[in-house]
Protein backbone atom coordinates (compact mmCIF):
# COMPACT_ATOMS: atom_id res chain seq x y z
CA UNK A 1 0.00 0.00 0.00
CA UNK A 2 1.61 3.60 -0.80
CA UNK A 3 0.95 5.85 2.07
CA UNK A 4 0.14 9.22 1.68
CA UNK A 5 2.23 11.99 2.08
CA UNK A 6 1.13 14.81 4.22
CA UNK A 7 3.04 17.83 3.11
CA UNK A 8 3.12 20.64 5.62
CA UNK A 9 1.72 24.10 4.08
CA UNK A 10 3.96 27.05 4.29
CA UNK A 11 2.38 30.11 6.33
CA UNK A 12 1.63 31.38 2.92
CA UNK A 13 0.21 28.60 1.86
CA UNK A 14 -2.02 27.92 5.10
CA UNK A 15 -3.42 31.12 5.16
CA UNK A 16 -3.95 30.76 0.70
CA UNK A 17 -6.07 27.64 1.47
CA UNK A 18 -8.40 29.60 3.94
CA UNK A 19 -8.61 32.53 1.63
CA UNK A 20 -9.57 30.63 -0.99
CA UNK A 21 -12.73 29.36 0.91
CA UNK A 22 -13.82 32.70 1.20
CA UNK A 23 -15.73 33.31 -2.22
CA UNK A 24 -16.32 36.85 -1.78
CA UNK A 25 -12.54 37.54 -0.56
CA UNK A 26 -11.48 36.01 -3.75
CA UNK A 27 -13.95 37.63 -6.08
CA UNK A 28 -13.00 40.91 -4.57
CA UNK A 29 -9.01 39.53 -5.21
CA UNK A 30 -9.93 39.28 -9.01
CA UNK A 31 -11.59 42.57 -9.12
CA UNK A 32 -8.76 44.53 -7.93
CA UNK A 33 -6.34 42.46 -10.28
CA UNK A 34 -7.89 43.27 -13.45
CA UNK A 35 -8.25 47.28 -11.72
CA UNK A 36 -4.55 47.34 -11.49
CA UNK A 37 -4.59 45.65 -15.13
CA UNK A 38 -6.48 47.61 -16.56
CA UNK A 39 -4.24 50.65 -15.20
CA UNK A 40 -1.03 49.39 -16.19
CA UNK A 41 -2.28 48.95 -19.78
CA UNK A 42 -4.74 52.02 -19.97
CA UNK A 43 -2.16 53.22 -22.80
CA UNK A 44 -2.79 50.76 -25.07
CA UNK A 45 -6.97 49.81 -23.48
CA UNK A 46 -7.69 53.59 -23.97
CA UNK A 47 -9.25 54.18 -27.19
CA UNK A 48 -8.31 57.62 -27.08
CA UNK A 49 -5.45 60.21 -25.15
CA UNK A 50 -7.27 61.31 -21.68
CA UNK A 51 -6.87 65.37 -23.27
CA UNK A 52 -7.58 64.63 -26.46
CA UNK A 53 -11.09 67.32 -27.47
CA UNK A 54 -13.49 67.09 -30.18
CA UNK A 55 -15.86 70.03 -29.46
CA UNK A 56 -17.90 68.73 -32.53
CA UNK A 57 -18.61 65.83 -29.93
CA UNK A 58 -19.52 67.22 -27.07
CA UNK A 59 -21.76 65.66 -24.75
CA UNK A 60 -21.72 62.84 -27.12
CA UNK A 61 -24.19 60.02 -26.40
CA UNK A 62 -22.33 55.87 -26.15
CA UNK A 63 -21.69 54.66 -29.54
CA UNK A 64 -19.10 52.92 -31.64
CA UNK A 65 -16.86 55.89 -31.58
CA UNK A 66 -17.20 56.54 -27.82
CA UNK A 67 -18.65 53.35 -25.97
CA UNK A 68 -19.26 55.88 -22.75
CA UNK A 69 -20.00 58.99 -24.72
CA UNK A 70 -17.65 62.05 -24.27
CA UNK A 71 -17.34 65.29 -21.52
CA UNK A 72 -18.37 68.87 -22.28
CA UNK A 73 -14.92 68.88 -24.11
CA UNK A 74 -15.43 65.80 -26.17
CA UNK A 75 -12.95 63.79 -24.31
CA UNK A 76 -13.75 60.01 -24.36
CA UNK A 77 -14.97 58.98 -20.98
CA UNK A 78 -13.77 55.31 -21.00
CA UNK A 79 -10.15 56.48 -22.24
CA UNK A 80 -10.23 59.17 -18.68
CA UNK A 81 -11.63 57.01 -16.57
CA UNK A 82 -8.38 54.05 -17.59
CA UNK A 83 -6.18 56.56 -17.61
CA UNK A 84 -7.81 58.37 -13.77
CA UNK A 85 -7.44 54.67 -12.48
CA UNK A 86 -4.07 55.12 -12.52
CA UNK A 87 -3.74 58.28 -10.29
CA UNK A 88 -6.40 57.53 -8.14
CA UNK A 89 -4.09 53.53 -7.41
CA UNK A 90 -1.23 55.85 -6.80
CA UNK A 91 -2.77 57.67 -4.10
CA UNK A 92 -4.10 54.69 -2.39
CA UNK A 93 -1.01 52.25 -2.88
CA UNK A 94 1.61 55.18 -2.28
CA UNK A 95 0.50 56.98 1.12
CA UNK A 96 -0.39 54.00 2.10
CA UNK A 97 3.06 52.35 1.68
CA UNK A 98 4.70 55.88 3.15
CA UNK A 99 2.26 55.62 6.12
CA UNK A 100 2.68 51.89 7.18
CA UNK A 101 6.31 52.16 6.98
CA UNK A 102 6.63 55.51 9.52
CA UNK A 103 3.69 54.14 11.31
CA UNK A 104 5.39 50.44 11.58
CA UNK A 105 8.56 51.85 13.02
CA UNK A 106 6.84 54.48 15.42
CA UNK A 107 4.92 51.58 17.34
CA UNK A 108 7.67 49.59 17.44
CA UNK A 109 9.88 51.75 19.33
CA UNK A 110 7.03 52.61 21.43
CA UNK A 111 6.22 49.04 22.24
CA UNK A 112 9.69 47.89 22.58
CA UNK A 113 11.28 50.05 24.89
CA UNK A 114 8.12 51.73 27.12
CA UNK A 115 8.62 54.08 29.45
CA UNK A 116 9.52 57.71 28.15
CA UNK A 117 9.96 56.79 24.83
CA UNK A 118 6.31 55.58 24.85
CA UNK A 119 4.71 57.47 26.31
CA UNK A 120 6.56 60.43 24.21
CA UNK A 121 5.13 58.73 21.11
CA UNK A 122 1.79 57.91 22.29
CA UNK A 123 0.97 61.16 23.73
CA UNK A 124 1.91 62.74 20.42
CA UNK A 125 -0.34 60.77 18.86
CA UNK A 126 -3.13 61.50 21.18
CA UNK A 127 -2.69 64.85 20.17
CA UNK A 128 -2.46 64.15 16.24
CA UNK A 129 -5.65 62.23 16.20
CA UNK A 130 -7.13 65.01 17.76
CA UNK A 131 -7.89 66.68 14.48
CA UNK A 132 -10.31 64.99 12.00
CA UNK A 133 -8.51 63.13 9.39
CA UNK A 134 -9.92 64.79 6.27
CA UNK A 135 -9.53 67.78 7.89
CA UNK A 136 -5.95 67.38 8.55
CA UNK A 137 -5.47 66.01 5.03
CA UNK A 138 -7.19 69.36 3.35
CA UNK A 139 -5.12 71.31 5.73
CA UNK A 140 -1.41 70.16 4.65
CA UNK A 141 -2.58 69.93 1.22
CA UNK A 142 -3.59 73.46 1.29
CA UNK A 143 -0.15 74.96 2.56
CA UNK A 144 2.07 71.86 0.40
CA UNK A 145 -0.05 73.21 -2.41
CA UNK A 146 -2.61 71.20 -4.74
CA UNK A 147 -0.82 68.42 -6.49
CA UNK A 148 -1.05 64.76 -6.53
CA UNK A 149 2.29 64.11 -4.45
CA UNK A 150 1.47 66.47 -1.92
CA UNK A 151 -2.50 65.03 -1.62
CA UNK A 152 -0.42 61.38 -1.51
CA UNK A 153 2.23 63.13 1.52
CA UNK A 154 -1.35 64.74 3.37
CA UNK A 155 -2.76 61.33 3.19
CA UNK A 156 0.11 59.69 4.64
CA UNK A 157 1.26 61.87 7.04
CA UNK A 158 -2.89 61.98 8.27
CA UNK A 159 -2.64 57.88 8.36
CA UNK A 160 0.32 57.47 10.21
CA UNK A 161 -1.51 57.34 13.81
CA UNK A 162 -3.58 53.96 13.32
CA UNK A 163 -0.51 52.01 12.13
CA UNK A 164 1.20 53.00 15.39
CA UNK A 165 -1.07 52.14 17.58
CA UNK A 166 -1.89 49.13 16.19
CA UNK A 167 1.88 47.92 15.91
CA UNK A 168 2.54 49.28 19.62
CA UNK A 169 -0.43 46.92 20.66
CA UNK A 170 0.93 43.88 18.72
CA UNK A 171 4.29 44.25 19.97
CA UNK A 172 2.98 43.99 23.79
CA UNK A 173 2.06 41.12 22.56
CA UNK A 174 4.76 39.24 21.27
CA UNK A 175 7.59 40.82 22.98
CA UNK A 176 6.74 38.31 26.13
CA UNK A 177 7.13 35.57 23.83
CA UNK A 178 10.15 32.98 24.48
CA UNK A 179 11.73 33.27 21.29
CA UNK A 180 12.42 37.17 22.21
CA UNK A 181 13.85 36.35 25.25
CA UNK A 182 16.53 33.37 23.48
CA UNK A 183 17.23 36.47 21.35
CA UNK A 184 17.89 38.77 23.91
CA UNK A 185 20.02 36.36 25.87
CA UNK A 186 22.27 35.70 23.19
CA UNK A 187 22.63 39.21 23.33
CA UNK A 188 21.17 40.26 19.60
CA UNK A 189 20.98 44.34 19.03
CA UNK A 190 17.67 46.16 19.59
CA UNK A 191 17.60 46.72 15.67
CA UNK A 192 17.72 42.62 14.97
CA UNK A 193 15.54 41.74 17.82
CA UNK A 194 12.80 44.38 15.95
CA UNK A 195 13.57 43.85 12.38
CA UNK A 196 13.44 40.23 12.21
CA UNK A 197 11.61 39.02 14.76
CA UNK A 198 9.32 41.21 16.66
CA UNK A 199 8.05 42.98 13.40
CA UNK A 200 7.50 39.74 11.29
CA UNK A 201 5.57 38.01 14.18
CA UNK A 202 3.51 41.08 14.79
CA UNK A 203 2.31 42.18 11.35
CA UNK A 204 -0.78 40.06 10.17
CA UNK A 205 -3.17 42.46 11.98
CA UNK A 206 -1.09 45.17 9.99
CA UNK A 207 -1.68 43.34 6.72
CA UNK A 208 -5.19 43.67 7.20
CA UNK A 209 -5.45 47.43 8.02
CA UNK A 210 -3.00 48.37 4.81
CA UNK A 211 -5.53 46.28 2.41
CA UNK A 212 -8.24 48.27 4.22
CA UNK A 213 -6.28 51.55 4.17
CA UNK A 214 -5.55 51.51 0.80
CA UNK A 215 -9.33 51.70 -0.05
CA UNK A 216 -9.53 54.84 2.28
CA UNK A 217 -7.01 56.40 0.79
CA UNK A 218 -8.43 55.56 -2.92
CA UNK A 219 -11.77 57.34 -1.25
CA UNK A 220 -9.75 60.11 0.29
CA UNK A 221 -7.55 61.17 -2.80
CA UNK A 222 -10.86 61.22 -4.78
CA UNK A 223 -12.32 63.80 -2.13
CA UNK A 224 -8.99 65.74 -2.20
CA UNK A 225 -9.17 66.18 -5.90
CA UNK A 226 -13.22 66.68 -6.25
CA UNK A 227 -12.21 69.74 -3.95
CA UNK A 228 -9.57 70.98 -6.15
CA UNK A 229 -6.79 69.88 -3.98
CA UNK A 230 -5.74 66.60 -5.78
CA UNK A 231 -4.65 65.98 -8.72
CA UNK A 232 -5.06 68.73 -11.36
CA UNK A 233 -6.51 69.35 -14.61
CA UNK A 234 -6.09 68.02 -17.41
CA UNK A 235 -4.74 64.49 -15.87
CA UNK A 236 -7.88 62.28 -14.88
CA UNK A 237 -8.38 61.20 -11.70
CA UNK A 238 -12.20 59.87 -10.09
CA UNK A 239 -12.96 62.33 -8.24
CA UNK A 240 -11.64 65.11 -10.44
CA UNK A 241 -14.27 63.86 -13.00
CA UNK A 242 -16.67 63.89 -10.59
CA UNK A 243 -15.83 67.38 -9.95
CA UNK A 244 -15.93 68.72 -13.23
CA UNK A 245 -19.71 67.07 -13.63
CA UNK A 246 -20.94 68.81 -10.96
CA UNK A 247 -22.21 71.90 -13.30
CA UNK A 248 -24.37 68.85 -15.31
CA UNK A 249 -25.60 66.57 -13.42
CA UNK A 250 -29.12 67.73 -14.28
CA UNK A 251 -28.62 66.74 -18.16
CA UNK A 252 -25.63 64.74 -18.14
CA UNK A 253 -25.57 62.91 -14.79
CA UNK A 254 -23.74 59.86 -16.29
CA UNK A 255 -20.46 61.94 -16.28
CA UNK A 256 -20.46 61.47 -12.39
CA UNK A 257 -22.12 58.27 -12.23
CA UNK A 258 -19.37 56.29 -14.47
CA UNK A 259 -16.16 57.56 -11.97
CA UNK A 260 -18.60 57.13 -8.96
CA UNK A 261 -19.17 53.34 -9.83
CA UNK A 262 -15.12 52.98 -10.28
CA UNK A 263 -14.71 54.43 -6.59
CA UNK A 264 -17.19 52.59 -4.85
CA UNK A 265 -15.42 49.19 -6.71
CA UNK A 266 -12.32 49.17 -5.88
CA UNK A 267 -12.82 50.67 -2.18
CA UNK A 268 -15.53 48.16 -1.51
CA UNK A 269 -12.94 45.25 -3.08
CA UNK A 270 -9.95 46.58 -1.08
CA UNK A 271 -12.60 46.58 2.02
CA UNK A 272 -13.97 42.88 1.58
CA UNK A 273 -10.80 41.51 0.96
CA UNK A 274 -9.50 43.15 4.15
CA UNK A 275 -12.14 40.93 5.69
CA UNK A 276 -11.23 37.80 4.18
CA UNK A 277 -7.58 38.39 4.97
CA UNK A 278 -8.36 39.24 8.55
CA UNK A 279 -10.69 35.71 8.97
CA UNK A 280 -7.51 33.92 7.00
CA UNK A 281 -4.58 35.23 9.15
CA UNK A 282 -6.30 34.71 11.98
CA UNK A 283 -4.41 31.21 13.45
CA UNK A 284 -7.96 30.61 15.67
CA UNK A 285 -9.83 29.75 12.50
CA UNK A 286 -7.36 26.79 11.57
CA UNK A 287 -8.70 23.29 10.65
Amino acid sequence: MKKKKNKKRSQFGEVWHRLKKNKIAVASLIILILIFLTSALAPVLAPYNYDQEDFNASFAKPSKEHLLGTDRLGRDILSRLLYGSQQSLKIGIYSTAFAAVAGILLGALAGYYGGRIDNLIMRFLDIYQGIPMFLLCVTLAAVLGPSLRNAIIAIAISSVPGYARMMRASILTVGEMEYIEAARAINATDKRIILKHIIPNAISPLIVMITMSMGSSVLAGAGMSFIGLGVQAPIPEWGAMISDARSFLRGHGELALYPGICVIITVLAFNLLGDGLRDALDPRLKN
